[in-house]
């Protein structure tokens, strides 16, 4: 890689690595309807990173828009050695940054900082099922991989994945919105069931409606769901696994400044306990989250 590629510790020795720097883009295309896959050379954030967390990321060289943006790690490329190389983000060109960010080519570069967020645990059930909607399907891929055992993240031992079976259930506005490189999924081990809200591809419905159905299968497997998506999507699967004693664990989408917990933007309203009512208090979601126990949300269900 060229040597505009150049990293620096962020967090004192002893704390979770946060790294900032200037990584060169591999590749950057279209994969769906408003949806992008980059791959960009950042070794210290790939070795470090792990499935659920996220990076900042700014276009370098302006101040429009000012602030970066987060996004979720897609995947994490390793090489020959172990070493981790490569990120991988997914997102949708929904907003100035995003537009822009989709005009970039390989060889450009991006500033970024991270790891940042807590992720998702190492489930311990016998089945996953991975609930999306739209954008939030990016998470999934890293968590499927490592759920089944064939990958690696993070500097740690997580512990090994050793989930029978892992589903992902993809709900999307149509047939163009999904990515091609979704096969990806199914060549790690995922059962992949879509549906689409047109009917285009896959069932009528959203990915609820097929949460619903797998919930009422009657199996005797136990069972984790994980959920990214718009609110009104976690909300409903966090009700819906409450009602079956599930455990549940949503990756919150909220909008950031900082990535670091210093400015606050990105708060969320946060239950004491699960069954805590009334009693909850803001959370950053940057640092104590992204991913919380689904009960615990107080989703804006208005």
């Amino acid at each position: 890689m060229s040597e505009t590629s150049h990293w620096q510790l962020l967090t004192e020795p002893g704390r979770a690595e946060v790294w900032f720097g200037s990584g060169e883009i591999i590749f950057n295309r279209q994969v769906a309807r408003d949806t992008f896959c980059l791959r960009v050379f950042s070794p210290p954030i790939a070795e470090a990173i792990t499935p659920g967390q996220f990076v900042m990321v700014r276009l370098p060289h302006t101040t429009d828009p000012l602030l970066g943006r987060a996004f979720a790690l897609y995947d994490a490329i390793r090489d020959d050695k172990g070493q981790g190389v490569y990120l991988e983000i997914a997102y949708a060109v929904i907003g100035r940054m995003t537009h822009r960010l989709a005009t970039f080519k390989a060889g450009d570069t991006l500033e970024m900082w991270g790891p940042l967020g807590n992720g998702f645990p190492v489930p311990k059930s016998e089945e996953l099922i991975l609930v999306a909607g739209g954008i939030g399907y990016t998470p999934f891929l890293a968590v499927a991989k490592e759920a089944v055992g064939g990958a690696r993240y993070g500097k740690t031992d997580r512990g090994q994945g050793r989930c029978r079976t892992v589903k992902l259930l993809f709900g999307v506005r149509s047939r163009d919105y999904v990515p091609t490189d979704i096969d990806r999924f199914s060549e790690s081990g995922v059962q992949v069931v879509l549906s689409s809200d047109d009917g285009s591809v896959g069932t009528r419905g959203f990915a609820s409606d097929l949460l619903e159905q797998e919930l009422n299968s009657g199996t005797n497997t136990s069972r984790t769901v994980y959920c990214c998506g718009p609110e009104p999507l976690m909300a409903k699967v966090a009700r819906l696994c409450c009602e079956k004693d599930i455990e549940c664990l949503v990756s919150l989408e909220t909008p950031m400044a900082c990535g670091l917990g210093l400015c606050y933007s990105c708060v969320a309203k946060i239950r004491s306990a699960p069954d805590g009512a009334n009693e909850w208090d803001y959370r950053r979601v940057c640092v104590e989250g992204p991913v919380f126990d689904g009960r615990r949300v107080v989703f804006d269900e208005t």
